[in-house]
Parts: C-alpha cells; sequence; structure tokens
C-alpha cells in the first residue's frame, strides 16, 4: 500500500492529480487537504509515503510551508507541486530538501513518473528545469533553516513586517492583540538571529517571502 497526500487548495488540481496516480498505483491511499494546517494534521494521524505540495496553498506562502513540514518531519519525502517553473525557485526548493519539483503543466504519464522516481529514493526534475538548475549558496540554507524554527503566526508577522506594517496594524490583520504581535517580534528577531525590523525585511526579502492574505480583507 502507497499511502500519498495531495496538499492543494485547488480540488479541480486535487481531482487531476487523483486522476493521474490511481491508473498507476494499483494499491494507492490518498488523502487531501486544502492549507498548511491540515496537512500538518494528516502527517501526524497518518503514515504518509509521499506529499505532494503546493507552494501556494493558505498557510504556505511560497517557502514557509515546505520549510516548516521539513522541520516537523525531516525523513518524509516531499515533492513540491506548482504554477511556477522559475530555475531559481526550484534550486532552492530542492537545497531546502524537496527530492521533486511537478509543474502543474505535466502531462500525467510524467506525474506518474515523478511519483514512482521519488518513492524509489531518486530526485525528479521536469527535463526543462534540470540542466537550468542554478546553485544555492550557503547563506540562503543557512537562512532557511532559521527561518523553519519560526511557527506558521510567527511567520505571518515576519511577511507583515516585510511589507511595511506597524505592530498595530499586524495585530488587525491578524486579528491579535498588539502586544501578541510584540512577543512574535520578540521570538522573530532570537530565532533569526538579528536585532531590529530592518535585518527582519532583508532577510524576509532574500527568501522571497508572500505576504499572506488579510484576515480582514
Amino acid at each position: 500500500m502507497v499511502s500519498l497526500l495531495i496538499a492543494d487548495d485547488h480540488p479541480l488540481y486535487r481531482d487531476a492529480l487523483k486522476g493521474a496516480l490511481v491508473t498507476t498505483f494499483n494499491d494507492l491511499q490518498l488523502y487531501e487537504a486544502g492549507d498548511l494546517t491540515s496537512t500538518v494534521s494528516l502527517l501526524y494521524e497518518h503514515d504518509i509515503d509521499l506529499l505532494l505540495l503546493d507552494l501556494h496553498m493558505p498557510g504556505s506562502n511560497d517557502l514557509f510551508g515546505l520549510l516548516h513540514i521539513r522541520k516537523l518531519y525531516p525523513d518524509l519525502p516531499v515533492a513540491v507541486v506548482s504554477g511556477t517553473e522559475d530555475p531559481a525557485t526550484i534550486s532552492k526548493i530542492v537545497a531546502v530538501g524537496a527530492l521533486g519539483f511537478i509543474p502543474k503543466t505535466a502531462s500525467s504519464s510524467d506525474i506518474a513518473n515523478a511519483v514512482q522516481a521519488i518513492l524509489e529514493g531518486d530526485i525528479w526534475l521536469p527535463a526543462s528545469v534540470s540542466n537550468t538548475m542554478e546553485p544555492v549558496d550557503n547563506e540562503f540554507s543557512e537562512l532557511a533553516d532559521k527561518v523553519s524554527s519560526l511557527t506558521p503566526s510567527q511567520y505571518k508577522v515576519l511577511c507583515y513586517m516585510r511589507d511595511g506594517l506597524l505592530n498595530k496594524q499586524i495585530g488587525y490583520n491578524l486579528d491579535i492583540a498588539e502586544a501578541t504581535v510584540k512577543a512574535h517580534v520578540t521570538a522573530i528577531f532570537r530565532k533569526l538571529g538579528i536585532n531590529n525590523r530592518t535585518q527582519a525585511v532583508l532577510l524576509a526579502s532574500q527568501l522571497e517571502l508572500e505576504p499572506p492574505a488579510s484576515a480582514h480583507g
């Protein structure tokens, strides 16, 4: 029995992935999640052989979802599924531990081949990008490791800091007290080894973090 978790917030694409997989694997257990919180819950509840992770589902916000899950489950094979096919982004994804990158434009046969290869312990990348991968420096790897120690709430605060919001504005957007925001900021500084908001903004920009959706908009 092969146990897979499809984590993507688009039901139609989850259905497309399932269609590509059920025709290839006879003995398959499929689970589905639409955001980072439910993904982590399912990983805790079930013994998953492979996670197919969308970079842009709620809570994931680009690389954070991958970093967070890799921190919680370092032995779990993860393949990123995304509409983004930028070689620099894919290089970062592999550098922080993903075993594959499956474009959302991939054919059913490519999806099945990718999953089979990753389950066997190989790294799978589309042929169109495998020769254009860019090396990732140690500074990025160290930064990614630090960011992976943030909680999802701390990560959201970091994103809003990157966008120049004040603590009061961040509290409003996340529907939390300003004192709670201050506590998150203190924890972020400590975990990232920095002393001020300017440094936080620079680090967040290096990771090309995407701001989360506002709780009030």
